[in-house]
């Protein structure tokens, strides 16, 4: 298959092809994604939340993008790899934003960058993107904006703030944006804010009308029981698969049934 790019998500979009798109912060589960066919891999601030074990993104440092950005970025031939800009990467200057994106292409090798916010960044994405740098928006639920927004809601469903997500996208639009992540806004909502773009909308907790639609990995694979918000779907029950496991290797271990002759050397 050829190798994903920023045009290949337009010509989706105008083709009316779905963009599958999911988090991945090692070697070993990007080669799998990778191998799967999926479009897109985010190396998500989320690590901070699934690998660290942080309440929010907002830990997450520039040093641990960079690294499983590097990871990931081995294990993949065809998906197109973006990764996150952590809190405080961008948000303090355009020129503090162009450094830490330049570090993410070239220490962690992605492909393009994450920036989340809307008409108050777009000079920053305008002037990354003019330095050849692909920046992905990300627009409606900001999980480094959480405290501002006092919980991880639901955001769009009053008139005001709908409108301007609207002009927010249309702004990242013309600033460079090759794509926007809409998250946890209403589905009739995304689904006018797609429609009014010619860039793709890749949602999550945004309804069906996206272009695309991206999960975290680790809580779409079903590790992590105590996570279940209405939109995510778990196509796995990797919780129980790796606890059955281990206790079984345990109690070999234990028993003396394991390593049996056939095992050693």
């Amino acid at each position: 298959m050829d190798k994903v790019t920023v045009n290949t998500f337009i010509k989706m979009k105008q083709k009316g092809e779905k963009i599958s798109a999911l988090t991945a912060y090692d070697y070993t589960m990007a080669s799998l994604m990778d191998q799967a066919g999926l479009d897109l891999i985010l190396i998500g601030d989320s690590c901070g939340n699934v690998i660290a074990g942080h309440d929010t993104t907002i830990p997450v440092t520039m040093e641990e993008i960079i690294y499983h950005t590097r990871s990931v970025r081995r294990g993949v031939d065809r998906a197109f790899v973006v990764a996150d800009m952590p809190y405080m990467s961008f948000q303090e200057s355009s020129e503090k934003a162009i450094h830490n994106a330049g570090e993410l292409m070239q220490k962690g090798r992605a492909e393009a960058v994450k920036l989340e916010g809307g008409q108050h960044i777009t000079r920053t994405v305008e002037k990354i993107t003019q330095i050849g740098i692909p920046v992905l928006g990300h627009l409606g639920l900001t999980p480094q904006s959480v405290y501002a927004f006092g919980g991880f809601k639901v955001q769009g469903r009053e008139t005001k703030q709908a409108e301007k997500l609207k002009e927010d996208a249309l702004a990242l639009q013309e600033a460079g944006a090759f794509a926007i992540v809409l998250e946890k806004i209403p589905a009739e909502l995304a689904g006018e804010i797609t429609q009014s773009l010619e860039i793709p909308t890749i949602g999550i907790g945004a309804g069906p009308q996206c272009d695309g639609q991206i999960l975290v990995s680790y809580d779409m694979l079903g590790l992590n029981e105590k996570f279940n918000p209405k939109f995510l779907r778990k196509y796995a029950n990797l919780n129980e698969v790796i606890k059955t496991a281990v206790d079984k290797y345990s109690d070999d271990v234990k028993s003396g049934q394991y390593p049996s002759d056939e095992e050693s050397y």
